[in-house]
């Protein structure tokens, strides 16, 4: 998955925006103000940040060399992914993991937010 494609996924959810409170190097995706991923669009290799269930994080590190406890993260709640290249993951996989921690983040949301996005 190249940098302006995962950029394109994050974006491509209801409500997502792209922010830089961090400098314009680091690209931070928020629904309705909550963070779902975190990323340097331009480093090699390209990592995100991605919210995971925390049973779902642990089981994910055990399983993909290319997944690791949240860099600069609550490391219970959040993996860094190595997205794409050599020892990095499948665009399919990202894509799911992408669209679980931004549905994570929703469904900590108040109902009527929920509702607003219209995600259950």
């Amino acid at each position: 998955m190249t940098p302006e494609r995962l950029r394109e996924f994050c974006l491509g959810f209801n409500a997502a925006v792209e922010e830089f409170p961090f400098g314009p190097e680091t690209s931070v995706f928020k629904v309705l103000g909550k963070v779902f991923a975190l990323t340097a669009l331009d480093a090699q290799p390209l990592k995100v940040n991605l919210k995971c269930e925390p049973e779902q994080a642990v089981r994910l590190r055990e399983e993909h060399e290319a997944i690791v406890p949240g860099y600069h993260m609550n490391k219970r709640h959040w993996n860094t992914v190595t997205v794409g290249g050599p020892g990095g993951l499948p665009d399919r996989l990202v894509r799911e993991l992408v669209e679980d921690s931004y549905d994570l983040v929703v469904a900590g949301l108040p109902r009527a937010e929920r509702l607003r996005l219209d995600r259950p």
